[in-house]
């Protein structure tokens, strides 16, 4: 019997080699324009069946970039989102329409619209902050029609765009704040013109090839007067260094063909990212936000022109994510300050105080102030849009703008249909139904939030999936019970005697199929739980490098830890980032870690090998 099925299995061999050979021969003697019509139907099909639905949550929006508002109707404008595209509403909110989903970039940092043609719309693809989330773009795109179609016009290795601005008196110049790559040199960095509507571009301010321009503005009596912030930064894995010598304060008075550094009275340290505002009420007044080191930074005004600069203030806020100032319409004493929390100043930016956010999501982005109506704003912020008409006493937010940037998602083995789970950006973790029995659908009130913070990788129980293992930054792990709503912290905490663990910003999760309650999680080292997080055991010692990330180049160069928000918004270095256990064999673990090393255990994490 042995024999009779060894000659079996030799026949089955024998005749998928000839079927093998004779299909390669077949596709040798495939004609090209066969081979077209294959691609073409290929093409074709694709993806074509699968209909995407929105299955929610509404419970929060997503992080907005800026807005462009129609100057003789303000029910219609236009928004910019940070991971969502672009959308416009022609009813003041009620209703938003996504017009950019056909497009190259997801990612927009800023849009703007033609002075003096409303229909003509400019986005600048690639967010404007150094966040460690932080999407990239693919340059520049012109609208003629309103957003209905959409061109991309170059600028393609920006990569993030800082700011655009459109001549008032001629549509056809436009100049482009290009800052550059955030994680690599070169690209297109510094100030970009065009003279014939975009579709050429000279580089007017060039500074290195670290170094790119974040904002321009423009003096509104005289279109010639421009001035520009240059801003050098730099984000890797283990670091991020958020200043140098190459950022400061330019003008020019000849329409951006040349440009001055106007950088006199700022402080004589390495600067950050600065952020400008002419004054709309009395443009003699400049305002500058200024990242400094050694604390130097601070709220600068210049009465002049920018031919020099006093400080007002000491307040700041994070060139990582924030470190933007809007001058209110009417009062030249009054601007606003993008932050955690939204700051307001009175007395031209010698003090700041709270704009009024208890019912609001924090983590300011952008505002657009009403002039005819000053106690009037729109403002976008990680958790979306709200509007204000009482001036920050009460909030109205737009549920309708589904914009939640998901980190990861996940999904259960509930009956009769599962359940979806994801961690977001600065938006909880959450959990919802993927169908209802309900004729209208699926209800906002179906999705509930399993932990909060920004949410990352969700694994449900195979054995029970009302047990849900959810997390947030920095290896903050909890077990949610969806059934009574009980959330329980467990994450392993250091035992007697041992360092603390070091955790990244999106720590590695898996639950096992092999076990019942067993999961794995991981710092610096690997840990084990076979009672659902109640307890658990170390199953390796430190795996990465030992690397002083303090030792690494950045920039051509090693920085001193005085360096401009130098480490800021970055993981402690030196973590286990990737695991996972083999589906086959509950003994084979693999692990991978931030500086580079992969190390895989065989006998359930007693011996690991490099």
């Amino acid at each position: 019997m042995k024999k009779f099925f060894l000659l079996l299995l030799a026949m089955l061999v024998v005749l998928l080699i000839d079927l093998s050979a004779q299909q390669k021969k077949d596709k040798d003697n495939t004609s090209t324009d066969e081979k077209k019509e294959e691609k073409s139907i290929l093409e074709k099909t694709g993806f074509s069946g699968l209909k995407f639905r929105n299955i929610g949550p509404a419970i929060t929006s997503g992080r907005i970039s800026d807005f462009a508002m129609h100057p003789d109707n303000p029910k219609i404008y236009y928004v910019a989102t940070s991971a969502g595209g672009v959308w416009k509403t022609v009813n003041a909110g009620t209703t938003y329409q996504p017009i950019f989903d056909s497009e190259g970039s997801y990612s927009i940092g800023c849009i703007t619209m033609d002075p003096g043609n409303p229909s003509v719309l400019w986005v600048g693809s690639g967010e404007n902050n150094n966040q460690r989330s932080v999407g990239y773009g693919d340059g520049v795109y012109k609208s003629e029609d309103g957003g209905a179609s959409w061109s991309n016009m170059g600028l393609k290795e920006s990569e993030h765009i800082g700011s655009i601005i459109v001549h008032p008196r001629d549509g056809n110049t436009i100049f482009v704040a290009a800052i550059g790559p955030l994680w690599s040199k070169g690209g297109d960095r510094g100030v970009y013109k065009s003279k014939d509507g975009g579709k050429t571009w000279t580089v007017v301010l060039a500074i290195d090839e670290h170094t790119g321009v974040n904002d321009i503005v423009m003096d509104p009596r005289d279109p010639d007067i421009l001035y520009a912030t240059a801003f050098q930064r730099r984000r890797h894995v283990f670091t991020y260094i958020g200043g140098g010598p190459g950022s400061a304060i330019y003008k020019s008075t000849d329409g951006g063909e040349t440009w001055n550094k106007a950088s006199k009275g700022l402080p004589t340290v390495d600067l950050g990212r600065i952020g400008l505002s002419i004054s709309p009420a009395n443009p003699e007044i400049i305002y500058a936000i200024v990242e400094a080191a050694d604390d130097k930074g601070g709220l600068y005004r210049s009465t002049n022109r920018g031919a020099s600069w006093e400080k007002r203030g000491s307040y700041s806020s994070s060139g990582n994510y924030y470190q933007e100032i809007i001058a209110d319409p009417k009062n030249p004493d009054k601007l606003f300050a993008m932050d955690t929390w939204m700051q307001v100043s009175v007395d031209g930016g010698k003090t700041f105080e709270n704009v009024g956010e208890d019912t609001k999501h924090v983590d300011n982005h952008c505002i657009w102030i009403d002039p005819a109506d000053t106690d009037h704003f729109l403002v976008g912020c990680d958790g979306g849009i709200y509007e204000t008409f009482d001036h920050a006493k009460t909030w109205n937010f737009k549920a309708n703008l589904p914009v939640t940037q998901f980190y990861k998602v996940s999904v259960d083995n509930s009956e009769p249909f599962y359940y979806v789970y994801g961690g977001t950006q600065d938006n909880f973790s959450l959990g919802g139904p993927s169908r209802t029995l309900s004729s209208n659908g699926i209800a906002n009130d179906e999705w509930f939030i399993t932990h909060g913070g920004d949410g990352f990788e969700t694994q449900t129980d195979p054995f029970n999936p009302n047990l849900v293992y959810t997390q947030s930054q920095h290896g903050v792990l909890a077990r949610f019970d969806r059934l009574s709503g009980e959330e329980v912290g467990i994450q392993p905490k250091a035992r007697e005697g041992e360092n603390d663990y070091l955790w990244n910003w999106d720590a590695p999760l898996e639950v096992s199929p092999h076990k019942e309650g067993r999961l794995y999680f991981a710092a610096n080292k690997v840990f084990r739980t076979d009672d659902r997080g109640n307890s658990w055991t170390v199953i390796s010692e430190d795996l990465s490098g030992q690397i002083n990330r303090n030792e690494l180049k950045v920039m051509d160069r090693v920085w001193s830890t005085d360096a401009v928000a130098k480490n800021g918004s970055t993981s402690l270095y030196g973590a286990v980032v990737a695991f996972s256990e083999s589906p086959i064999d509950e003994n084979v673990l693999v692990t991978g870690t931030d500086d580079g090393l992969v190390h895989i255990t065989q006998d359930g994490g007693k011996v690991w090998k490099k």
